[in-house]
């Protein structure tokens, strides 16, 4: 098969649209007969730097329509399949595209780029929900050829190669611009793509300039990992053969009879040893919508409270947070444990503090709930974390004995190491009301998320959120009016409010704007918050 690659100028000129839109047009139709696949690259309808996302949309209005004709046309003409980037539209929005147009000019298939930039979801306003959900990765069968899809900024997530090699592709198809990065790297992407996928490569880009060193590099490789054609920054259009059905096969370790890269990988993958991912990942605190439920203490109505039979009931039913609560003890570990003492909730007394770990989880945790939850132990915050972390937000209340004692700087470093090592860190926000654990969280850890309590000021916790730049404050039943929640939205901080467990009383509070609901009772509040949603189309 015979394989061309387009690679155009490109211009941060906005003004030469219409000049470098046209040298696309003249690019396909130069396109020689005895092509089989044409690959343009990314965003092929908005051929210039747009500053904003009107300037994108006019584009896209003036463009896009006369480029899919000419595909169209080229597919025909050429008797090729064509692949190229643009803008598609549906009643929710704009995406990011790649078209599949094959030799009868039909269109064979859209892959929407899954990977969107920071600019393409702030600036240019594109469509993003869908890259919250899970999906399989994107296969197009044409002519018998498996094709998959990455663009650009997809190039560098390496954590879903494995799952494109799962499709068993014979060709990715990489429409990108990737303007920032050196030659070299982009063939160095390109060919680890290759190699971890047994598939082809066709990779097309945008040429910065004839001399320039990031950029362009629009690529042809091999599934062995070998670049028979490499662009660099030249403009035009360049030509050459591969074989589809040629795959790559080694020992799969030392002595052992052939296969794919992939297939040897996956003998030996260890998914539990890094990041965690895929359809059980939750969003981020940043990204999950709101209303929210927050399960206080866990579903503690009908499992002890900050157990994992309560936390897991809660996640497992779709909580957007769980809140639990966190002391040190004797020998400096960190368990969670409302009380200061432990008389309410296990066998034992005394405070929690006075105890180390050895002697706590001695400590009957569950039987005051019931005989059936005799003999539960007590939960470290590392616990929770190998269990937990990724799959649900955690409102993480930091227990002192008074509002206006210090904490321990090693005790706190130790949490946030916790969170760090756990990866939890974009699903962690830190609550408490004393003022002392707020400065140390902004100084020590000022990445995570921070949460103001009510402590010995809740009226004032508005003011308080503004002075230790905290993002939410968590008011306090009977303690807070509506001009709190209004003067707190005014400065983009967000609204807990402890506690409800009355569905009638919830639907209050986000009437008056609440953003998240702690609750003991989750799956009552979690059905009252839903059908709120519902009504209000949120």
């Amino acid at each position: 098969m015979k394989v061309c690659l387009i690679q155009p100028p490109y211009s941060t000129d906005y003004s030469r649209s219409d000049e470098l839109f046209r040298w696309e047009i003249e690019a396909l139709d130069g396109c020689r007969a005895d092509a089989d696949i044409i690959v343009m690259p990314e965003s092929c309808d908005v051929p210039c730097l747009a500053k904003d996302a009107d300037e994108m949309m006019r584009s896209v209005r003036r463009y896009r329509e006369p480029l899919m004709k000419k595909l169209i046309e080229t597919a025909v003409r050429c008797c090729a399949v064509v692949f190229c980037n643009l803008h598609d539209e549906d009643d929710k929005g704009v995406y990011n595209t790649t078209v599949a147009v094959d030799r009868f000019g039909n269109i064979a298939g859209k892959y929407r780029k899954q990977h969107l930039t920071a600019k393409e979801e702030s600036v240019y306003r594109l469509e993003a929900g869908y890259t919250y959900e899970y999906c399989e990765a994107p296969l197009v069968v044409i002519d018998g050829i498996r094709y998959c899809f990455l663009t650009c900024y997809d190039f560098y997530f390496y954590e879903e190669f494995p799952q494109t090699a799962r499709q068993k592709p014979d060709i990715i198809i990489g429409c990108s611009h990737q303007r920032s990065d050196r030659q070299s790297a982009l063939e160095t992407m390109s060919r680890f793509l290759a190699y971890n996928t047994n598939a082809w490569v066709v990779r097309s880009s945008v040429s910065m300039g004839s001399d320039s060193d990031i950029g362009g590099g629009s690529c042809v490789v091999s599934p062995d990992g070998e670049t028979l054609l490499d662009m660099k920054s030249r403009i035009g259009t360049e030509y050459t053969d591969i074989d589809p059905s040629k795959k790559y096969f080694k020992p799969a370790g030392f002595g052992n009879p052939p296969s794919a890269h992939y297939e040897y990988i996956e003998k030996g993958r260890r998914p539990w040893k890094y990041r965690h991912g895929g359809s059980t990942t939750a969003l981020t605190d940043e990204k999950m919508p709101y209303p929210r439920v927050c399960a206080h203490r866990g579903f503690n109505t009908i499992a002890p409270e900050n157990s994992m039979p309560a936390f897991g009931a809660a996640v497992a039913m779709g909580a957007e947070e769980i809140e639990f609560d966190l002391w040190p003890t004797k020998d400096g570990e960190i368990v969670s444990v409302h009380d200061a003492v432990l008389d309410r909730v296990s066998d034992g007394s005394g405070l929690v503090t006075e105890h180390t770990l050895e002697e706590l989880r001695r400590l009957d945790f569950g039987y005051k709930t019931g005989e059936r939850f005799r003999g539960l132990r007590i939960l470290t915050f590392e616990d929770i974390l190998k269990k937990l972390s990724g799959q649900t937000v955690m409102n993480i209340h930091i227990k002192t004995a008074n509002n206006s004692v210090g904490y321990d700087r090693e005790i706190f470093g130790k949490i946030a190491a916790l969170i760090y090592k756990y990866d939890a860190e974009k699903w962690s926000y830190f609550m408490c009301g004393n003022d002392n654990v707020q400065a140390l969280a902004m100084e020590t850890a000022p990445d995570i998320c921070r949460c103001i309590g009510g402590g010995d000021d809740p009226w004032g916790m508005v003011n308080r959120a503004v002075r230790y730049k905290a993002k939410k404050i968590q008011l306090v039943k009977g303690k807070f009016d509506q001009k709190m929640i209004d003067d707190a939205h005014a400065l983009g901080i967000r609204c807990n409010v402890f506690w409800s467990d009355d569905p009638d009383e919830t639907r209050r509070y986000l009437d008056m704007g609440i953003d998240t609901i702690l609750t003991n009772d989750y799956g009552r509040i979690s059905e009252a918050v839903r059908e709120y949603r519902e009504e209000k189309g949120k």
